[in-house]
Order: structure tokens, then C-alpha cells, then sequence
């Protein structure tokens, strides 16, 4: 099989066992931080999925390169962008916008699998509308740009006071999100097949419990 077809297999796994068992199966085989709160999303619906390609954003400066998004959208991408997730860091300001439908739908052209910011993202009517799954920290109206500014791709990033690498998985839901090391995504996902089956016989035993032994 491709890669990009383990990658379907991948996310169709993902998405079965859930975030929160992804989150215990990194908890088991890695000693760091890699779960995310929340994120919003123009289409809640749309679990994330895929291989990250980062840009980083720093709090803006006038007075250093001003290099464009296009720019660094392409080299985060590479020659292979399909199925790739971008993830947009911060630069110190979750609440400045990141950008918007304009910018994003070069996504769509690229067929990645979806974008995974730590600031706001603005026109969500656009967003929810193309073929990728979005999850950012809420929807904007007004420009960032003058806030916070992208400045590099393809380096390491921080979002929500977990590191991502380029080539790490993230997936998202409306639960929350989880970075998986690529090194170790086969024994995660497989990890997290035995948390789910853990979980659903726990709540068997559960179901059959006799509450009369609990009252004394």
C-alpha cells in the first residue's frame, strides 16, 4: 500500500476509537505532553487528520523580514501536500487572526486534510465550505497582521503548550487534539484500539453491576 493509503487507514482508525483514547495510548507509551483543549470549528462534524506542516508566527515587527503566507504555505507543503494538516502557531496571540478563506483556499487546491491553528481564523461560511476539515480558536472579523505575523515554515512549533514537529500526527475532534510522534503512530493507533475495547468492557461491567452490593 502508498502511504497516503495507510494514511486513509490511519484516520479511519482514529476516528473510530475517539481523542480521549488517542490521548491514554500517548500516555502509555510517551512521557510528554501532547494533548490539546478544545478547538472550534466551521464544521464541528469534521474530525482532523494527517502528517503536520508547520508555520510559525511571532508577534509582528516592522523593523524584520516581512515574508508572505504564500510563501511559507508552499514550503511548509512541499511537493506533496495532499493529506497534510497545517498547523499555524500562535505567536503569542490566540486571539489575533491567522488568517481566512482567502488565504486558506490555497488548501483546497492542494487537497491537504485540514488546518489546525492556535490563533482565530476569519470567514468560517468559506471555510466550512471547502473540502478540508478546519479547527482554530474561534472565528475573527478583523486582520491579524499587524498582531501577529508568519515568519517560518517547516520548523518546530508550540501550540497549546504541546510541541509539534513537522511529520507529527494531529487529530482533532470536538473533544480535542492530540500530536502523535510519526515514529511511534502504528503503535498508538493500535495502543488506542485496546483503550476503546478497555473502555466498552468497563462500561459492561458497569451495566451488570448490582447496586445492592454498594449499599451498606
Amino acid at each position: 500500500m502508498t502511504a497516503r493509503t495507510d494514511d486513509r487507514d490511519r484516520a479511519a482508525l482514529a476516528r473510530e476509537v475517539g481523542c480521549a483514547a488517542l490521548v491514554d495510548a500517548m500516555g502509555r507509551i510517551h512521557d510528554h505532553r501532547a494533548h490539546l483543549l478544545p478547538f472550534t470549528s466551521p464544521d464541528p462534524t469534521r474530525a482532523l487528520f494527517g502528517p503536520a506542516a508547520t508555520i510559525a508566527y511571532l508577534p509582528y515587527r516592522a523593523d524584520l523580514p516581512q515574508t508572505d503566507f504564500a510563501h511559507l504555505f508552499y514550503r511548509a507543503l512541499g511537493t506533496d501536500p495532499e493529506g497534510r494538516v497545517l498547523v499555524l502557531s500562535s505567536g503569542g496571540y490566540p486571539e489575533a487572526s491567522h488568517g481566512g478563506g482567502i488565504k486558506l483556499s490555497r488548501g483546497e487546491h492542494q487537497r491537504i486534510a485540514g488546518v489546525l491553528a492556535d490563533g482565530r481564523l476569519r470567514d468560517f461560511d468559506e471555510l466550512a465550505g471547502y473540502g478540508f476539515a478546519t479547527w482554530c480558536r474561534g472565528e475573527a472579523t478583523r486582520w491579524g497582521g499587524g498582531t501577529a505575523m508568519p515568519f517560518a515554515a517547516d520548523v518546530a512549533v508550540e501550540i497549546g503548550g504541546v510541541t509539534v514537529v513537522p511529520g507529527d500526527y494531529i487529530y482533532a475532534d470536538a473533544s480535542g487534539a492530540v500530536v502523535i510522534p510519526a515514529a511511534s503512530i502504528d503503535q498508538v493507533l493500535a495502543e488506542a484500539r485496546v483503550v476503546a475495547d478497555e473502555d466498552a468492557r468497563a462500561i459492561e461491567q458497569v451495566r451488570e453491576e448490582r447496586p445492592e452490593r454498594f449499599r451498606g
